[in-house]
């Protein structure tokens, strides 16, 4: 393990310690525990050194995502969110743009990324929110619905169209027009801040969209999401190496007819298949960060596949756990509980299961020869 990833293991786990249970029956992170995060540049960690960052590398970025995903899904949540506007204002914006918000992202200040609508979640060809250039502004009108992170946030990254084509544009959000409800109860990553935002002719220096805009809706949208398809991925195994952890660990202590349960086969079986989980998870994972890494072009259906792998398989892994932990991982908070509602929601997000399945068959249909006659 590099030097880095262990200083910034040990920093988490004491800035953590026991609190994700709190967190997550009360729903909210602290926020100066946030601040201190970003300011250390662990909430987008592939950001250049020389943008404040730490400047991992994909596989090494997904070593700390995992670590975070074991600990607490919501504030791994707050690292995707972070990480994609930022990876988005590496990719997208001009070099002051680049200068000014990369700054924000790694000295203490917190980003929301607004894709889905109350009508545009997986298709976001039903997107309804403008971007409007008026003179040396533009004006920003729209709904977005289930933002993770907003409740929290110091900047929204809003996608939008702009005339004919679409762009993105960093809204402050303390900006007035801007409303931000946070979603009650959510099911999973309850403490993540999930929100709608409401955008009511938002007027805003030109500058602040990304670029100039005016590229392509599937572009932008491809773009920032493969970021967020890999840092859910890892979350992901990050998940089921906690499941894996509460249950082997369960099995050798609680005794059932005389002899612990890990003695008892059935349960046995349920250990090999966590295990199983964690290393099919790890492999799709890690054969994304290589393609990230060395910019390969299999990136884009790779990131998909590690998604869908890893977020399948955590699902699986979270309710195989609550299994053998039974009662004592019934009780909402802990950490097997936790994972069985956050899980499922990782089979929605960043692209569901069935909109993954899609992508891969059309893959599958390009790659794999047809007969010859």
């Amino acid at each position: 393990m590099p030097d880095i990833l262990a200083d910034e293991f040990a920093f988490l786990g004491e800035l953590v310690g026991d609190q994700p249970e709190a967190w997550d029956l009360a729903g909210l992170l602290p926020v100066d525990l946030l601040r201190k995060l970003g300011a250390r540049g662990v909430l987008c960690a592939e950001v250049p050194a020389s943008f404040g960052g730490l400047g991992l590398s994909s596989a090494d970025n997904g070593a700390l995502s995992a670590h975070v995903g074991a600990l607490d899904s919501s504030l791994r949540s707050i690292m995707t969110s972070q990480g994609i506007a930022a990876f988005t204002v590496q990719r997208l914006g001009d070099r002051e743009q680049r200068r000014r918000y990369l700054a924000d992202l790694t000295g203490g200040q917190l980003a929301a990324v607004a894709f889905s609508e109350p009508e545009a979640g997986s298709d976001l060809s039903a997107m309804q929110t403008t971007i409007t250039p008026d003179g040396d502004s533009v004006v920003v009108s729209g709904h977005k619905k289930w933002i993770t992170g907003a409740r929290y946030a110091d900047l929204l990254l809003v996608l939008g169209r702009f005339g004919d084509d679409a762009a993105f544009v960093v809204v402050p959000a303390s900006a007035p027009g801007v409303s931000i409800e946070p979603v009650p109860s959510p099911m999973g990553c309850r403490a993540a801040g999930h929100s709608d935002v409401r955008l009511d002719d938002v007027r805003l220096p030109a500058s602040s969209v990304l670029g100039g805009g005016g590229q392509q809706l599937q572009l932008l949208f491809t773009t920032a999401l493969t970021y967020g398809r890999m840092s859910v991925g890892w979350g992901c195994v990050g998940i089921i190496r906690a499941c894996l952890n509460a249950a082997t660990v369960h099995a050798r202590t609680r005794q059932q007819g005389g002899v612990v349960l890990a003695e008892h086969q059935l349960v046995a079986r349920h250990l090999a298949a966590l295990l199983v989980a964690e290393q099919v998870a790890t492999r799709a994972c890690e054969h994304a960060s290589r393609c990230w890494d060395a910019n390969s072009a299999e990136l884009v259906v790779a990131a998909v596949l590690a998604k869908h792998v890893a977020a399948t398989q955590a699902a699986a892994a979270a309710a195989t756990a609550v299994q053998v932990l039974a009662s004592a991982g019934a009780q909402d908070g802990h950490v097997v509980a936790r994972a069985y509602r956050d899980a499922k929601l990782m089979e929605i997000i960043e692209g569901s299961t069935e909109i993954c399945e899609l992508i891969l068959a059309r893959h599958a249909l390009t790659v794999v020869p047809e007969p010859k006659c």
